[in-house]
């Protein structure tokens, strides 16, 4: 953890009253030289910090500041990650492929205020607006196989979902297989995973892991066509006090704790539980295409076992559904 970092967090448990800079210095290990330029490198990044000769320095309210000293500060597994952030991209996913090719260590991890060409799943795009939402991607790379590979983004859901119920009190998240997150009804999650294989070993090399996250209604709403799927976790004021910046932090540790564990699919439980679609009759999307059937279980490779109108039952492993509205199999 750097300097800035570790000020910052310094300075976050101790809002309520001023740290010398000697004592910071003690603290940190640094001369106070140091302590002041990191000081001055958080000032530029947009945060409030208050000097008092004879009192110390005192972190002011931060506001809604996105920062890889902001998130870093609150990670407890900073040793792993690397965080980059930008105030707008084309795509998180996109632009952290890139730097993947470049040779990026796993751990790394890109957020943006603002997405130009936010990627969703089937080509679809994600609308991501400055400020009402938190985006980011996260580098791996896992050396396994394609189908323990799988099993990456089903435990991104459940990290997701803590970490959501963890910010928001007496919100309840689903999931939609495989990787969209519900309230009400509605999607306030997206999760996009992007591999790259090894053609010799046919091993993944490398997996780019999106999230993006809804947190509050733009003040000129949402695009045509977005206003009846998509929600937002809350219509009130979030983001002070490194908001924000926790709540990708929680993320990224839940989901690190489960991806050191990934082949004992321990969370497979939970997602099952959270599961939206499981005993609900369903479209399966191909394309234009849709066919009826009705969802059994998800099995430990969290495949979607289905059952088709004429009794055939298959195993899904990736692809679309969507759960048939009431009036449509009632009819049937």
């Amino acid at each position: 953890m750097n300097i800035k970092t570790q000020l910052l967090r310094l300075l976050e448990n101790n809002r309520d009253s001023y740290i010398s800079g000697a004592d910071l210095a003690r603290e940190l290990d640094v001369s106070r030289n140091a302590v002041w330029k990191a000081v001055e490198s958080l000032r530029i990044e947009g945060y409030g910090i208050s000097a008092v000769s004879n009192k110390g320095y005192r972190l002011d309210d931060s506001g809604d500041i996105l920062s890889a000293a902001g998130i870093s500060g609150f990670l407890r597994h900073s040793e792993v990650f690397t965080v980059h952030t930008r105030k707008s991209v084309t795509s998180t996913n996109t632009v952290l492929r890139d730097m993947a090719a470049s040779g990026a260590p796993e751990g790394a991890v890109l957020t943006a205020e603002a997405q130009t060409a936010g990627k969703g799943r089937q080509g679809r795009s994600f609308h991501s607006p400055e400020k009402h939402g938190i985006y980011f991607s996260l580098l791996l790379r896992p050396g396994v196989s394609a189908v323990d590979a799988s099993m990456i983004t089903s435990a991104a859901a459940v990290a997701a979902s803590r970490a959501i119920e963890e910010f928001f009190p007496g919100v309840q998240v689903g999931i939609k297989w495989v990787n969209d997150l519900f309230v009400s009804g509605k999607k306030v999650c997206g999760i996009l995973t992007e591999a790259v294989f090894d053609m010799e070993s046919g091993l993944v090399e490398s997996v780019v892991l999106g999230i993006g996250i809804n947190i509050t209604r733009p003040e000129d709403g949402l695009p045509d066509g977005l206003e009846d799927i998509v929600a937002t976790l809350t219509d009130s004021a979030f983001g002070s006090d490194g908001q924000r910046n926790k709540l990708i932090a929680a993320t990224l540790d839940n989901f690190w704790d489960l991806y050191l564990r990934l082949s004992d699919k321990e969370f497979l439980d939970e997602y099952r539980s959270r599961s939206i679609v499981l005993g609900q009759d369903i479209y399966v999307i191909s394309g234009e295409d849709k066919k009826a059937a009705h969802a059994l279980e998800i099995d430990n490779d969290c495949g979607l076992v289905v059952q088709y109108e004429n009794g055939e039952i298959a195993t899904l492993a990736s692809g679309e559904v969507s759960i048939r509205p009431v009036s449509e199999y009632k009819q049937n």
